[in-house]
């Protein structure tokens, strides 16, 4: 399964990070420009009162159809702002949110990322 992503602080590169010793990953920081034509989840950050970022807005618009999951960072600090993109993003396409973690995540957000990310994988190889 391919994992794209965008980072602004470093966070969700410091979690990207932790996920690229698992060899059944591919991960790809994306760009405006970035294509896709193989299923994917994206892990992006949240900004401002719980903002998507502009670049994950036109990537997700122009790769939607092979859009899996979600998967956000973000800070508990913002309350029930925290990791919102994830919903506005899921919302949209409707797609499943994977996690939620704050800052770059913990050992265990690492593990139930991995496990979410299996159980779709598995899921597009059965009915492709």
């Amino acid at each position: 399964m391919l994992i794209t992503y965008n980072t602004l602080t470093g966070n969700v590169q410091r979690f990207i990070d932790k996920i690229t010793n698992n060899n059944y990953l591919k991960v790809k920081k994306i760009t405006e420009d970035t294509m896709i034509a193989e299923p994917f989840i994206h892990i992006t950050y949240t900004i401002g009162f719980g903002e998507v970022p502009k670049l994950t807005q036109i990537f997700i618009h122009n790769n939607k159809e092979f859009l899996r999951g979600i998967c956000s960072s973000g800070n508990k600090n913002w309350g029930n702002n925290f990791g919102l993109a994830a919903d506005k993003i899921a919302n949209q396409y409707n797609v499943p949110i994977l996690l939620k973690f704050e800052l770059a995540g913990t050992d265990s957000d690492v593990a139930m990322f991995l496990q979410e990310v299996k159980f779709i994988d598995n899921q597009h190889k059965q009915y492709s």
